[in-house]
């Protein structure tokens, strides 16, 4: 690429950043989030064996408390109990 190639993809950089800034920026904490409810969902495991309760330690289960919070926990403890 020549000079002015490069400063061509440096600005469009620049402009999809820009752009794509508040996604990325909620794309983010719904990763940070759902890394928190695995770390819950895991520590959960224990605890929830003594009470009969056994939710899965997955991805599918730590994005649901990562999007809904304690809402999102009550709806998987919901789910469990209307499956067995």
């Amino acid at each position: 690429m020549t000079g002015w190639g490069w400063w061509a993809a440096a600005g469009a950089a620049l402009v999809a950043l820009a752009l794509f800034r508040r996604p990325l920026g909620a794309l983010c904490r719904l990763a940070v989030r759902s890394g928190l409810g695995l770390v819950f969902l895991w520590l959960f495991q224990g605890l929830g064996g003594l009470l009969g309760i056994h939710l899965g330690v997955n991805l599918f289960n730590s994005l649901i408390l990562g999007a809904l919070g304690l809402p999102g926990f009550a709806l998987l403890l919901m789910a469990q109990w209307a499956v067995h």
